[in-house]
């Protein structure tokens, strides 16, 4: 949709071999603007049917063309005035202007052309450097395409896989970056994240915060590449076999490979490695009812289990639900033995909380022993003892399994299963009798299940990195699950200015050129970075 003008380095970038001048500059934005102006009253007074979704297509090509014009007429002035400077004294060095370089930049009107003047240094010494005055005032980068419109590819790859980014892109700019493009940002974009997360303020969203803190943690996969799949990723390109036809050339390619074997039952296909996934949100009490939730915050990471439990008490903290608060804190888990560990560990002034519909999923299970699946007698059976869980008389539920453990036979068709299945239920609850107070968590109007949790881990995780054909490496699936979760939070763009901040500084103080886009992933965090 783009229009090739002047200002549209891609077609006519041979055409000027010289800046062109301020002046001349302004007459390309009056004529651009006349030029709107005049079709826009030839239109509009035009007799007869006009389709507006014509014209309003015309239109946005005409104010992307208008666009480009102004940019590259407030880079010149900018140029200008910069070079108007005089003679320029840097880090005790002395620099001489060098005749001025053109630069292809794509901006959100479209790829625009301009000058600027380069400063080479004219010691003698080893090591001599030089840099672009009119790039260091503004902030741009050493990317050929702007912070704004790699912030904006960045933020639909967080919902979007690649290509489909690099499409929806090219429905509103003139210019939209490739899919490398986009995926390198992506990596620089991540590389920032970690210390976002640690400065960043806590949610405001809501107004006032809750009495309540509410922190659920989980796990789930992403498919990851194997050692093979990245060999052959990373190896040489073959030569396509055959050319004819999309059917043809992936047959021929299926071919090159050795098959793999039939997964046998309960083998794993995705080899996945698990992210786990903070969810902290606060309850407002309001007379007897706890309202909420109220400024919910996710973060999730690739790193160890410890490495959530450290963000979790650090923006715990933040939120003054220290442990010297004196404020309550729920922590909701599935019964997991290394989260109840790292809880007792870095939140040990938390309450934990079983979810209940994992003690219910139990009773299914365990009632499964003694009558047959979908019989009414195991469904009586299973929702007399819910009234019991949510009664309080947990105890009472677990002698009642152990009563019935006793009378199973140790010997005979079936029993052994029956057995070794009601025993590990009856490990399951009874180590975790305390955590299932849920008569006393319903009085209060607290949390008994970590569904939200769970959706929260469906939804950052699962619906970005775990769909149909993807494998992943954990250290770039990182970058881009974190700045999920950034997007998640509504955090964008204060993210985003950080971002620019950050490296516009680094620049000023390292005195070279910044770039954003990177192919290189950061390590995963550690617990050291996170405490």
């Amino acid at each position: 949709m783009a229009i090739i003008t002047k200002l549209n380095s891609i077609a006519n970038a041979d055409q000027e071999t010289a800046a062109p001048s301020v002046e001349e500059l302004e007459r390309r934005v009056q004529e651009e603007f006349e030029a709107l102006l005049q079709y826009v009253k030839q239109r509009a007074t035009e007799p007869g049917l006009t389709s507006f979704m014509l014209i309003e297509k015309q239109l946005w090509e005409k104010v992307m063309a208008l666009g480009r014009a102004v940019t590259v007429l407030f880079l010149a002035i900018r140029e200008q005035q910069v070079a108007a400077k005089g003679p320029i004294q840097a880090w005790e060095r002395s620099f001489r202007p060098a005749p001025k370089q053109a630069r292809n930049l794509t901006t959100l009107f479209g790829t625009v052309r301009y000058w600027r003047q380069y400063l080479r240094e004219v010691s003698s010494e080893v090591g001599r450097r030089g840099f672009y005055p009119l790039e260091r005032a503004l902030g741009l980068m050493a990317d050929r395409v702007s912070f704004n419109v790699l912030s904006a590819a960045v933020r639909l790859a967080t919902k979007l896989v690649y290509a489909q980014v690099h499409t929806t892109l090219e429905m509103f700019m003139p210019n939209a970056p490739s899919t490398e493009v986009i995926e390198q940002a992506v990596l620089g974009f991540g590389s920032h994240s970690e210390r976002w997360f640690e400065q960043a303020p806590p949610p405001d969203r809501d107004g006032t915060d809750g009495e309540v803190l509410v922190i659920g943690i989980d796990s789930n996969g992403a498919p990851t590449a194997t050692d093979s799949e990245l060999k052959r990723r990373r190896g040489k390109r073959r030569k396509s076999l055959c050319t004819g036809s999309k059917r043809h050339r992936g047959r021929a390619r299926r071919g090159r490979w050795p098959k793999r074997p039939r997964r046998r039952k309960g083998d794993k296909s995705k080899n996945a490695p698990m992210a786990t996934l903070v969810l902290m949100y606060t309850l407002k009490r309001e007379g007897d009812l706890l309202l909420g939730p109220r400024n919910w915050w996710v973060y999730a990471s690739f790193g160890p289990k410890r490495h959530a439990f450290a963000i979790a008490r650090r923006e715990a903290a933040k939120r003054g639900f220290g442990p010297d608060s004196g404020k309550l804190v729920q922590f909701v888990s599935d019964g997991d033995n290394d989260l109840e560990r790292y809880r007792a560990q870095y939140l040990p002034h938390s309450e934990p909380t079983l979810d209940v519909i994992h003690v219910v999923e139990k009773l299914w299970t365990a009632g499964e022993c003694f009558y047959a699946e979908g019989s009414a007698e195991l469904n009586a059976w299973v929702h007399a003892h819910k009234k019991r869980l949510y009664a309080g008389k947990v105890r009472s539920v677990v002698q009642d399994l152990k009563d019935r453990l006793e009378r199973i036979p140790k010997v005979g068709p079936g029993n052994k299963g029956k057995r070794e299945r009601l025993e590990g239920i009856i490990g399951y609850m009874d180590k975790r009798i305390e955590q299932m107070n849920y008569h006393e968590l319903l009085a209060q109007d607290l949390e008994i299940c970590s569904g939200p949790t769970e959706g929260a881990v469906k939804n950052v995780i699962g619906k970005r990195c775990d769909q149909g054909g993807m494998r992943w490496i954990r250290e770039r699936a990182e970058a881009l699950l974190q700045l999920r979760c950034i997007e998640i939070n509504g955090d964008w763009e204060r993210f985003a200015e950080f971002t620019h901040n950050q490296l516009w500084a680094q620049s000023l103080v390292e005195h070279q050129r910044f770039r954003l886009q990177t192919s290189t992933p950061c390590n995963l965090p550690n617990l050291a970075e996170a405490a």
